[in-house]
């Protein structure tokens, strides 16, 4: 069996394929059921989207990981909007965790993505993963998320600067997901129809 790892780009005809992977990855993680196909389905769509950070790894002639990015802007309060990255989704299949392919991924999708001249990635996730390839709050930087208030901070809100030289002491910024995560329930329910049947379940430590 071929077990050789290749990371390549997103191609037209992977696009079904990738989305049933991240189904199947998210599939009653955050909620019963899932919309991050959805949004991965609508990401492409974005004038925003990044397509040459639009990656798939690849084991054994299957696509079992894949990540996205978007453009966005972070506006600095009495300063500049900086060019920033925002990366998600990201994932890899259920039964390939813990095997050192998500972090590859990642690894290899940050280098990509400091060629684009993005200042920072950033992104919401676990620290414990995502600081494993120098992902810190954000918050330490001086950055907030949203409209909550900079003394209440955000601990999954993570950044990861890739020009540090433009993120000093006494930094005050805010941060806004971009609108074309922010998709339609009902929507993505019409869109789940398209796939073969799944059962939601409602599981301790989902979040909606």
């Amino acid at each position: 069996m071929n077990t050789e790892m290749v990371i390549r780009r997103e191609r037209p005809e992977d696009f079904r394929e990738t989305e049933n992977l991240v189904r199947e990855a998210f599939w009653n993680v955050y909620r019963p059921g899932c919309l991050e196909h959805f949004v991965v389905h609508e990401l492409r769509k974005s004038p925003d989207f990044c397509p040459e950070l639009d990656l798939l790894l690849i084991l054994g002639g299957k696509a079992v990981g894949q990540v996205m990015f978007v453009r966005n802007r972070l506006q600095i309060s009495g300063g500049p909007e900086l060019p920033v990255l925002t990366l998600g989704p990201i994932c890899i299949h259920p039964d390939l965790h813990r095997r050192g392919y998500g972090l590859s991924l990642l690894e290899h999708a940050l280098e990509k993505a400091a060629e684009t001249g993005a200042a920072a990635v950033f992104l919401e996730g676990n620290i414990g993963f995502y600081g494993k390839a120098g992902f810190v709050a954000a918050s330490t930087l001086g950055i907030h998320y949203m409209d909550e208030p900079a003394e209440d901070p955000v601990p999954y809100f993570l950044a990861k600067t890739l020009r540090p030289e433009l993120f000093t002491p006494g930094l005050d910024a805010r941060y806004r997901v971009p609108s074309v995560y922010l998709v339609d329930e009902r929507q993505a329910e019409d869109f789940d129809r398209q796939f073969p049947p799944k059962t939601k379940l409602r599981l301790p430590g989902q979040l909606f």
